[in-house]
């Protein structure tokens, strides 16, 4: 079975940064992706960013575009999530989950239902 285990949340003031980390066990195959997705209070989940195994390709909100940056370490089958100039906008719980690397395209990346196994979620409070 696929488990996720997220880190790396915390309180940083606004401008600052964090480094959110992803560690996965339990793949049988190489054909999937990682997603990082975010869920304010009172607020939808909504997709952060996204990366696939092998090739590596990369997906962004709008929103984060510039400030974060997805990044993988297959030797320690983890996942990263650098987030830079954070803002009160980017509090929330972040959760990575994985989805078949065949679902993930640049329109549907940041569907949460594609993603069928997760993590438990690591909060991260920007002050302003």
């Amino acid at each position: 079975e696929v488990q996720l285990q997220a880190s790396g949340g915390g309180l940083v003031q606004a401008g600052g940064s964090l480094r959110l980390s992803c560690t996965a066990s339990g793949f049988t195959s190489d054909d999937y992706a990682i997603g990082w997705f975010r869920q304010a209070p009172g607020k939808e989940r909504e997709g952060v960013s996204c990366i696939t195994s092998s090739d590596g390709s990369t997906y962004y909100a709008d929103s984060v575009k510039g400030r974060f940056t997805i990044s993988s370490d297959d030797a320690k089958s983890t996942v990263y999530l650098q987030m830079n100039s954070l803002e009160p906008e980017d509090t929330a719980v972040y959760y990575c989950a994985t989805a078949k690397k065949y679902l993930v395209r640049p329109g549907t990346w940041y569907h949460a239902p594609a993603y069928d196994y997760w993590g438990q979620g690591t909060l991260v409070t920007v002050s302003s």
